[in-house]
């Protein structure tokens, strides 16, 4: 059975660095989780770095003026890596290895473009794309993977790969899940296209976090925790490191759950590689 913990102090003296995740464990788009802000600032103080890892498809100066426009204060964490950040320094390395001006199509809201700024770019159509970077649907307010069909086979017809800057499936804003990039990407894979990700569950994201956290403290770290909502995301991408994870549950498998018990968490996590070493309603101290 997974523990569930009334509060982050019941573990927080066995681990030395903190990965904690964002939309759903920080803020739910909308507003800060005050809560999460004191025990993140706690931990800070009393055992290691924190660092944030999102899967928000943008550079990190956007995410840090988000935190700002919704309250989340800019002293409770020492760094943030972002799927967006790592998907801007691959299209630079990409850009690199073209020996020329690469020709991208975006695939989402104009909010994101931030991505690829201070990039030797060409935002073009479809037609005359080199490659697709998609940072989620156009409209996340109606749409679905399904309104895409049609741009997807015009994908793969021109033999195109999606650069995924958020492998999230869905996210929580405010009391609704929207649709995120994951989606189309998963979607875009369905029908025979390549996809290359950034950020959780993926290895680089981790190791990064890992070695800012190493360089940020100057010391090694030797048993971080990740903190997250996200199966197959969050927890997922924590196991295949070797890292312990604790299970935000009020976030987007709330409603799947409903009353937190072990039953419902074993329903969850029925699989191996996404095991929780605990859960907890909200992240509190």
């Amino acid at each position: 059975m997974i523990p569930i913990l009334t509060g982050l102090s019941e573990v927080a003296a066995e681990y030395d660095a903190l990965l904690c995740d964002v939309w759903g464990v920080l803020h739910n788009g909308r507003e800060a989780f005050l809560p999460a802000v004191d025990a993140l600032r706690r931990f800070r103080s009393s055992r290691g770095p924190v660092i944030l890892l999102t899967n928000a498809p943008r550079p990190i100066v956007d995410v840090e003026s988000m935190f700002q426009r919704i309250g989340v204060p800019l002293d409770c964490y020492d760094a943030i890596l972002s799927s967006g950040a790592l998907a801007s320094d691959d299209i630079g390395r990409r850009v690199a290895a073209a020996g020329h001006t690469l020709k991208v199509y975006h695939l989402g809201p104009d909010r994101d473009g931030g991505v690829l700024g201070g990039l030797d770019i060409e935002r073009v159509e479809l037609q005359t794309a080199e490659a697709v970077l998609c940072t989620g649907l156009y409209d996340d307010d109606t749409e679905t993977a399904d309104d895409y069909a049609d741009l997807f086979q015009q994908m793969r017809a021109n033999n195109l790969t999606m650069l995924c800057a958020n492998p999230d499936i869905v996210v929580q804003r405010g009391e609704k899940l929207i649709w995120c990039a994951g989606a189309l990407a998963e979607a875009y894979e369905k029908v025979g296209g390549e996809v290359i990700y950034y950020g959780k569950p993926h290895a680089p994201i981790y190791e990064a976090s890992l070695a800012l956290a190493a360089k940020l403290s100057r010391r090694d770290i030797h048993r971080p925790l990740a903190v997250g909502d996200g199966a197959d995301t969050d927890i997922k991408g924590a196991n295949r490191m070797g890292i312990d994870a604790l299970f935000v549950t009020q976030g987007i498998h709330a409603a799947h759950l409903g009353e937190l018990t072990a039953e419902g968490l074993a329903q969850l996590f029925i699989v191996p590689e996404a095991h929780p070493r605990a859960a907890i309603a909200t992240l509190v101290w």
